[in-house]
C-alpha cells in the first residue's frame, strides 16, 4: 500500500506534528516502508506455533486498600494552567 502525500499530511495534522512541505515526501516513502513492512508480517503463518505463557520470578506483593481524605482539588489546581469551576480547563482538539 502507497502512501501518498496528502495522506501523510493527513496523519502529520491528526498527530499534531508540524511537518514542512519539503518533508512530505520523504514522510511519505518513510510511511510506505513502515506499512509494507507491516504487510510482510501479516503474511508470516504462526499457525503452528504454540502459546506460551511467561512466569514472572517476582511475587505480586499485595497492599491494604486504605481510603484517604483526599481533599487536595486546591493544591492539584493550583498547578494547572487553567482551571474553571473546580475542574482543569483545557483547549478543545476536536474539530
Amino acid at each position: 500500500m502507497k502512501i501518498d502525500v496528502k495522506t501523510s499530511k493527513r496523519v502529520a495534522r491528526l498527530a499534531r506534528i508540524e511537518v514542512l512541505d519539503e518533508q512530505l515526501v520523504d514522510i511519505s516513502k518513510e510511511l510506505t516502508n513502515i506499512v509494507e513492512f507491516m504487510e510482510q508480517l501479516n503474511e508470516v503463518d504462526i499457525s503452528d506455533l504454540k502459546k506460551t505463557i511467561i512466569k514472572s520470578s517476582s511475587q505480586q506483593v499485595d497492599r491494604e486498600d486504605k481510603v484517604t481524605d483526599g481533599d487536595y482539588q486546591t493544591e492539584i489546581l493550583n498547578n494547572a494552567p487553567d482551571s474553571q469551576a473546580g475542574f482543569f480547563a483545557v483547549t478543545k482538539v476536536i474539530e
